[in-house]
This record gives C-alpha cells, sequence and structure tokens, in this order.
C-alpha cells in the first residue's frame, strides 16, 4: 500500500505535531554541541517527527559552489549516522542545486515533468527543497522526497522553513563559538609561547648575569692578586737591599725606603677602592662646598688640562665624603683627558635636578625620586662602543692598548656613589666623545640627623 501523503492526515492532529515538534527543537537545540549533531538531529528527530517519508541534508561548502550530504532519513540512510560516499550536488544542477543557487524554496508535485529531477534507484514522484540560509549566504539544503504526486504544501514548506531557519541561526552561533574558541587558543598558545620565550629569556639573562659576575670576580681577584704582589716584591726588594747593605755606603737607604713607602701607599689605595667597590669603606659624610671642591683640584699635578667649569647659582646642599668625592673627580677627568687629544680640556657641569619617576625609569638609575646634585663630567674623545658600555664599571675591565690604568678606579667611583645613596649614569656616542653624571642626593642636614 502507498505512503499516505501528508495532505490525507487530519489537519488538526497534523498542525499539534508540527508544534510540538518545533517546540521541542527550540529546547534541544540550546544543548546540541556540533554542527555534524545538529544535521543527524533534524533529520532523525524533526523530520523523522513527521510523514515525511525521507529527508537528506546537504552542506553547502565555503566557496558556495557545492552542496555535500552530510546526513539523511529513511532508505537513504541505511547506515545509521555513517554516510557512505555521500552525494556531492554542484549549485544549479538538479533541484536542489537550484534552490541553492535561487536562494528559495521549491516544492514539485510531480517531479515527472521537471526536467531538473536527477532519479534515484526508487523514483519519487514529489519533493520539497529548502535552503538554510543566513543572510545571502547559503549554509546548505534540506531535502525530501515523496512516491505520491502533491505529497507536499504550505504547510510542509512552512514547518521545513522554520526549521530551516532555526538550523541556521544555530549553525551560525557555532561558527561563532569554534572561532571564539580558536581564537581563544591561539592566544593562549601565544601567552604560552610569549612565556616560554620570556622564561628562556629570563634564564639566559640569568646565565649571562652569573657569567659576567664570575669573569668579574676572576678578573677583579687575578688583577688585585697581580697588582698587590707587585707592591709587595718592590717592598721586600727594597728591604732586602737594606738588610744586606748593612754598613754598605753605596746603598742609598733613603731611596729604598722612599720607593718602600710609595709601594706601601699605593697598596693603600688599592685596599680603599677594593672597600669602595664593595661598598664597605668608611665614609665620613660632610657639608661639600661642590664648587670650591671642583675649582681646588690640581690636575696639572697630572699632567693633564684643568677642566673647564660651569655651575648652576644656588647649587643645592649635599652631605658627602670629601676625600672620596675630590678621587671620584680625579679619576673621571684623567679618563677624559686620555681619551681627548693633547691640549683638550674636560668639563665640568653643576646642577640641581629635580629626578621624577619617569626620569629614573627612563635613566635606568637605582636611586629613588627626588632632589640631587648633577656633577657631569665629558670628553670630547672617540666614545665608548656600545657593547662596552655595560662593563665599564667592571673591576679590571678596560679597552686600552696598554694595562696601565686597568683596575678599580670605576668599580670604586661606583660603588662609593652608590654607598653615598646616589647612581652614575654614562651617555657616549663614537666620535664624539662620553659623559659621566653623578647624581649626588641633596641634603639640607647631616644624613644621620634627616628626619
Amino acid at each position: 500500500m502507498a505512503p499516505q501523503t501528508l495532505a490525507q492526515t487530519s489537519a488538526q492532529h497534523y498542525e499539534t505535531v508540527m508544534l510540538r515538534t518545533l517546540n521541542a527543537f527550540a529546547v534541544d537545540l540550546i544543548s546540541i554541541p556540533s554542527a555534524e549533531d545538529l544535521f543527524w538531529y533534524v533529520a532523525q528527530n524533526v523530520v523523522g517527527q513527521l510523514h515525511f517519508v525521507d529527508c537528506v541534508i546537504y552542506e553547502a561548502d565555503r566557496d558556495q559552489t557545492e552542496l555535500i550530504q552530510v546526513a539523511a532519513l529513511g532508505e537513504k540512510n541505511p547506515f545509521g549516522r555513517s554516510i557512505v560516499n555521500p552525494l556531492k550536488i554542484q549549485f544549479g544542477q538538479g533541484i536542489t542545486g537550484r534552490v541553492a543557487k535561487l536562494r528559495e524554496a521549491i516544492i514539485v508535485d510531480d517531479l515527472l515533468t521537471d526536467s531538473d529531477y536527477i532519479p534515484d534507484t526508487q523514483p519519487a514522484r514529489s519533493e520539497i527543497c529548502v535552503p538554510m540560509m543566513v543572510g545571502n549566504r547559503v549554509l546548505g539544503v534540506i531535502d525530501s522526497e515523496h512516491p505520491s504526486p502533491a505529497a507536499f504544501g504550505h504547510a510542509e514548506r512552512e514547518f521545513l522553513t522554520t526549521v530551516a531557519a532555526m538550523t541556521s541561526a544555530k549553525l551560525e552561533l557555532l561558527a561563532e563559538a569554534e572561532l571564539s574558541h580558536r581564537r581563544y587558543q591561539e592566544l593562549v598558545d601565544s601567552h604560552a609561547q610569549l612565556t616560554r620565550e620570556i622564561s628562556s629569556r629570563k634564564a639566559l639573562e640569568a646565565q649571562l648575569f652569573e657569567a659576567r659576575k664570575l669573569e668579574a670576580v676572576g678578573r677583579l681577584s687575578g688583577g688585585f692578586a697581580h697588582d698587590f704582589n707587585n707592591l709587595l716584591t718592590v717592598i721586600s726588594g727594597n728591604l732586602d737591599l737594606l738588610h744586606a747593605a748593612g754598613t754598605d755606603a753605596s746603598v742609598d737607604a733613603v731611596a729604598c725606603l722612599g720607593e718602600a713607602r710609595a709601594a706601601a701607599d699605593r697598596g693603600a689605595v688599592m685596599i680603599r677602592n677594593m672597600l669602595s667597590f664593595s661598598q664597605r669603606s668608611r665614609l665620613q659624610p660632610n657639608a661639600v662646598d661642590l664648587p670650591a671642591l671642583v675649582r681646588g683640584i690640581d690636575m696639572q699635578a697630572h699632567a693633564v688640562e684643568p677642566a673647564v667649569i660651569q655651575c648652576d647659582d644656588g647649587l643645592w646642599p649635599v652631605w658627602i665624603d670629601l676625600h672620596a668625592l675630590g678621587a671620584a673627580i680625579e679619576t673621571l677627568l684623567l679618563n677624559a683627558s686620555e681619551a681627548m687629544q693633547p691640549g683638550a680640556q674636560p668639563s665640568i657641569t653643576l646642577k640641581n635636578v629635580h629626578l621624577m619617576v619617569a626620569d629614573v625609569h627612563r635613566r635606568n638609575l637605582s636611586i629613588p625620586p627626588g632632589r640631587y646634585v648633577q656633577l657631569g663630567v665629558a670628553d670630547t674623545g672617540a666614545g665608548i662602543a656600545p657593547d662596552h658600555l655595560p662593563r665599564i664599571f667592571d673591576p679590571y675591565f678596560t679597552t686600552k692598548t696598554s694595562v696601565m690604568g686597568a683596575g678599580l678606579s670605576l668599580s670604586a667611583l661606583m660603588g662609593f656613589v652608590q654607598q653615598s645613596g646616589g647612581a652614575v649614569d654614562v651617555t657616549s656616542e663614537l666620535g664624539k666623545g662620553s659623559t659621566f653624571h653623578l647624581y649626588l642626593p641633596a641634603r639640607t642636614s647631616h644624613p644621620l640627623t634627616d628626619d
């Protein structure tokens, strides 16, 4: 007996079944997790609840040129939820392809009179085909055939159109959810990659820091031992000469003692520099008249040109160890003079600066914001190479071809300034010279009595 057409069922009962089916679909639609589950649900649990003999659902490809079978009901679905050799239909091919191309539903009452009909193994007589759309984009097609002519009418068209609209809306939500998940996963992956890179960079920086520290300690201990051994050799050698000479008048005892005393004095300077470098010096801060201190430095004793001095009026007072600061300024002036051509003069500037938080960070200074007196020593020499600049305060580091001057002078300067609550900043440009800035805390009273 031929299957009963949809028009032959009770209209009222049929309408009730459609409404119940749509209501159940609307409730279940929320929890359907994927497009594949959605296609099979529509075919089996929505269309399958009515008197449709079969149902085939096609999904459109990204290029909007082809429909691919993704779910089926009835004789066209003999393998449960598996599609073996899914049917593929080009847009415009057959009735289904025509619906995808025209983007509108079609009901064919008699397929024998439709030239676009592509017969199955068991030819049908009527067909209904509805597109699934989002905007002007075709997501797919819901297609059903019936062995009897005129099996589909207005009610079936309205029903499938509503089902197609609900399915399309869910497909769009699933696509958005998938896109959001993919973007979230990309962010997670990017964050993980960035974390790995930062961790790797920090590990490399830590290794570099440790390597530099070990190198600096090794250079410090080696250089200090070498210099101190030389001094001891001078002292012991002169003492041996005095001991062996006895009453030998040819030995100049005064000269021997003088050389021994000079070597002992250089040893004392080395110890002071070592203490300054390690910030363990016994400093004696006092109110210092910086302009007078700078002008009183006798650079001619070192056979170098005196500096050009510029000083702001109303310079803030500083409390600092006078002798240590004088030695630090002499070190900078000697280095500046050595960097320039003979006869060129280094320059000294003294001015008040009020460092803000941004200034401290921009200059990479390890001091709190506040009032400082900036003491600058500049030269017009060859400048310091960028790769050497971070290392100039390392003990016994030098770029000079001669070992003369290679020691703890800059290292001791840095240690003394930091122990005094200040900081050192260096700027240099190849071919134009270098400038050393000492930031000395401005104080109105002795540091130990400051509130």
